[in-house]
């Protein structure tokens, strides 16, 4: 007895094209901005909607002014059609590569990346040849069925629903400033408070923590807020007060003589580095390289 697959019938398959245009209008919420992101006419995308309306036999959208709304069918649809398209995706480049890696795509936070990871990438570079690690930044958790990423760089607890995680190391931090604010650390924490704080959006009670581990319970002067690492590091070096920086980032401003210790005291932050991936997917290659890497490179 031979046994044969059974074929999917034809006119229940959209062509990718089709399927492509519709991700992207359930994304962006307007054909204009679609075409755009595909280098394609806005015509041809509403065209390729139209036809896999009436293939499907149902409306996929509403509009309400210039916006395309999902309909309830059509969101539940673009979840499946997102699934698919990433795992022809992935088919697509293993086929091309070596079994043994292909691509990584990781999402990375945007200080990390740049003053933990990116230095330490060329040893990965070289002992893993075949595999190549494509870098996205993302600030906040995200649904991996709804991307192209195959883990992510994690900042907090293990709050992550659906992943799995690698303890990286917690965020310890110190208090920086310009060597003109203050020449030498503070013998007494309490003469940072005579200084301008800045503070960092993710981090709200960053110096109030680090006060409260050194006993000081004060009221803060009002300081410069800021949504990124990079740009508060940047403020402390001209002078603008001091910052809370993790040690990954305050290291090579320290051994280059911008910035100096404000105080010798240090404190750990709110959460800690975790490398997380989905549950639900099997694992590449690629990731179990990176993964057995990165282990090492934390603990070193």
């Amino acid at each position: 007895m031979r046994i044969t697959h059974m074929q999917p019938a034809r006119r229940f398959l959209p062509s990718t094209n089709a399927l492509t245009c519709f991700e992207a209008v359930a994304r962006l919420g307007s054909a204009t901005d679609a075409a755009a992101e595909l280098s394609l006419t806005q015509s041809a995308v509403s065209r390729q909607l139209k036809a896999l309306e009436g293939q499907l036999g149902i409306e996929l959208f509403e509009r309400r002014g210039r916006q395309l709304v999902l309909t309830a069918r059509g969101a539940a649809y673009v979840k499946e059609v997102r699934t698919i398209l990433q795992h022809l995706t992935r088919a697509s480049v293993a086929v091309r590569t070596d079994a043994r890696g292909g691509a990584l795509n990781l999402s990375i936070l945007p200080a990390f990346g740049m003053h933990w990871l990116a230095p330490r990438l060329q040893d990965f570079a070289q002992t893993h040849p075949e595999v190549t690690v494509n870098l996205s930044t993302r600030l906040a958790p995200f649904d991996f069925r709804d991307t192209h990423f195959d883990a992510a760089i994690h900042f907090g607890r293990e709050d992550w629903p659906a992943t799995d995680y690698l303890p990286l190391m917690p965020e310890t931090v110190v208090a920086v400033c310009a060597p003109s604010l203050i020449a030498t650390p503070l013998s007494d924490p309490r003469g940072i408070l005579s200084h301008d704080l800045m503070h960092l959006e993710t981090r709200p009670r960053g110096w109030v923590r680090w006060l409260r581990s050194l006993d000081i319970d004060a009221s803060l002067p009002p300081g410069m807020v800021f949504d990124q690492f990079s740009t508060i590091a940047q403020a402390a070096v001209h002078g603008l007060g001091v910052a809370l920086l993790p040690t990954f980032v305050a290291d090579p401003f320290l051994n280059s003589g911008q910035l100096v210790l404000a105080s010798p005291h240090t404190n750990q932050s709110i959460g800690s580095y975790f490398l997380v991936w989905p549950k639900d997917r099997e694992e590449s290659h690629s990731l179990t390289s990176f993964r057995t890497w990165l282990r090492k490179q934390a603990r070193s």
